[in-house]
């Protein structure tokens, strides 16, 4: 393994780790979103780890989710339209919350949630109501 390769595999573990940690956070916080962390850690560790990507697929809370998504390619609509209720939610907290500091932050806000909105509307596709997995 080359530096370049080595440096690049340290990069995105050490991604990964932070995505993962975003994700747990996210649970608990309205807006910040758990499921796309947990995707985006997925996929730097099966560029980077092998272990933290077993790690991850087999999590008590974050693997079921995230080996569901694998196998249906989307989301239940059910499970789309709270993620996105949960989001506006919290924008709809933060805008109220940067009211004082001027617009530019509110419509930064709003922005990146309307990116958010049309990325789970758009690139993640809706399935029929949540199915059981299908371990092969």
């Amino acid at each position: 393994m080359t530096i370049t390769a080595r440096t690049r595999r340290v990069v995105f573990a050490t991604l990964g780790v932070t995505a993962v940690a975003l994700g747990i956070i996210g649970v608990f916080v309205p807006g910040l979103p758990t499921t796309e962390f947990v995707l985006a850690a997925s996929y730097l560790f099966a560029r980077s780890s092998p272990r933290l990507d077993a790690w991850l697929r087999g999590h008590r809370w974050l693997g079921p989710s995230l080996r569901r998504f694998k196998e249906t390619r989307g989301m239940p609509l059910k499970a789309k339209a709270v993620s996105l209720a949960s989001m506006w939610t919290g924008i709809g907290i933060s805008t109220y919350a940067l009211a004082s500091t001027g617009p530019m932050a509110q419509v930064a806000v709003v922005s990146m949630g309307v990116m958010g909105t049309l990325s789970s509307l758009i690139v993640v596709r809706t399935t029929g109501a949540r199915q059981p997995l299908i371990l092969s």
